[in-house]
């Protein structure tokens, strides 16, 4: 269930003219990341500053640039071969930033502890998956809600000032979204053990304490 993350090539594609001239320009690719943190509080803020409708246009753009970050960081660490533990480290706190701080902009229409389950919530999908690649199996993306779902649901709010209603799709998908990560992690972690039960492998760990570590989960992939 990849939903909209299925659309990644696509986005990717369109970013390729962008992509090259960064690489030219010498940009960074942890200073895409700290873009992209930047673009996300700067759709937070107007979303919590400006009133529906008007808050679409901005929140729109500032979400699709933030979206965009998340894409470019990746792509010009790879092809500059400049993917490092230290970039895989800060592409996983810019990107779980860059997820609060787009949910804060709710605070001046919803209630405190309102907000703080949404936080919560939202970020579950993201925490089963890292908690997935480091027992050393492949990375769960995509929905029913994740990250490019949340920014949708984030501007059809401030589209319509339907805010406790997007809210409560943002809590209630975040949750199934993290209900079916937790399922699939599941799967992959006993699949996992049974085959290196199979190979003899059985309570075998390395220094990190970890079955077969090493062989699906690569440490730079977070840079992906």
């Amino acid at each position: 269930m990849n939903g909209l993350y299925a659309l990644k090539p696509w986005f990717a594609r369109r970013l390729t003219l962008l992509r090259r001239w960064l690489i030219r320009s010498g940009i960074s690719p942890n200073a895409v990341t700290f873009a992209g943190v930047l673009c996300a509080g700067a759709a937070a803020a107007s979303f919590a500053v400006l009133a529906a409708p008007w808050a679409v246009v901005p929140v729109v753009v500032f979400l699709t640039a933030r979206l965009a970050c998340a894409n470019l960081d990746g792509s010009i660490a790879r092809e500059t071969g400049k993917q490092t533990r230290l970039g895989s480290f800060l592409n996983e706190i810019g990107d779980r930033a860059a997820d609060l701080v787009v949910v804060l902009g709710f605070l001046p229409h919803l209630s405190p502890p309102f907000v703080l389950g949404v936080l919560l919530a939202s970020s579950a999908p993201s925490w089963i998956s890292i908690a997935g690649a480091a027992a050393g199996v492949r990375r769960i993306n995509g929905g029913p809600m994740g990250k490019t779902e949340r920014c949708l649901v984030v501007a059809v709010a401030a589209a319509s000032g339907w805010y406790a209603p997007a809210a409560v799709v943002m809590v209630v998908g975040s949750a199934l979204t993290a209900g079916v990560r937790l399922f699939q992690v599941v799967a992959l972690c006993n699949r996992r053990d049974g085959e290196a039960g199979h190979d003899g492998e059985s309570g075998r760990v390395g220094e990190s304490g970890r079955v077969g570590e090493g062989r699906d989960h690569d440490p730079l992939s977070g840079r992906l």
